[in-house]
């Protein structure tokens, strides 16, 4: 098995089921792209572009409120496909989700009409892209249940620990602009927490930045 055939078998769990036809075919009409920081792999729901497999790198998928707020869905990183890229040949979904790269990204790109004629032609396909729906929005409602109801220093602590966790480090490069995109609120919001929770000695801040000083606390913001 060569390493691209390995990578495929890793990401795409109907890729052992497919026949040499459609392997062949999938392997000829993939496309190797890279991104940017911040720049749109999807703009707006009248973009279909496909299949994204992110073999390296960070993305965000996200919408936007009638009043500009911006919220995150959910993120990717390697390994991670991003269906909602090719959510035109879903039946019957039909909306409007942005997806940003937040590092430098690369990624395989399978075209619509391809994966539309996987789907098609293979139960292992439609089977996979089911679960990988389903998943996501399983991240959507644990948002939007963090949304309804959930006290903002609560999501907000939540955040910086993920964020944490993504970083490998107490200190998070981060401003308080895109928190604020991130949790659907406003930057003067966002802004008051993190002075409160720097008065309460959980975090320090400085431009652009953010330590967690007491991570047991924060830790505990969480659990009520």
């Amino acid at each position: 098995m060569n390493v691209k055939d390995k990578y495929y078998q890793e990401v795409l769990r109907f890729w052992k089921d497919l026949t040499p036809n459609q392997r062949e075919l999938v392997d000829h009409s993939i496309i190797k792209k890279h991104f940017n920081k911040g720049e749109a792999m999807r703009s707006s729901s009248d973009q279909c572009s496909g299949l994204f497999l992110i073999e390296s790198g960070q993305v965000r998928a996200y919408i936007i409120s009638e009043n500009g707020k911006e919220i995150t869905l959910y993120r990717l990183f390697d390994r991670d496909v991003c269906i909602f890229s090719a959510s035109c040949i879903m039946k019957n979904i039909s909306f409007d989700i942005f997806i940003e790269t937040e590092k430098e990204t690369t990624a395989y790109l399978i075209p619509t009409s391809i994966f539309d004629k996987l789907s098609k032609e293979s139960m292992a396909v439609q089977v996979f892209a089911n679960e990988l729906m389903a998943s996501r929005f399983s991240d959507v409602m644990w948002i939007m249940e963090q949304a309804l109801f959930m006290t903002l220093d609560k999501r907000l602590a939540i955040f910086l620990l993920e964020q944490s966790n993504i970083e490998e480090s107490d200190t998070i490069k981060i401003t308080h602009e895109k928190i604020a995109n991130h949790l659907g609120s406003a930057r003067e919001v966002i802004t008051r927490m993190l002075k409160y929770f720097q008065e309460e000695g959980i975090i320090s801040l400085s431009r652009g930045t953010i330590h967690i000083v007491n991570r047991k606390r924060l830790e505990q913001l969480t659990l009520y």
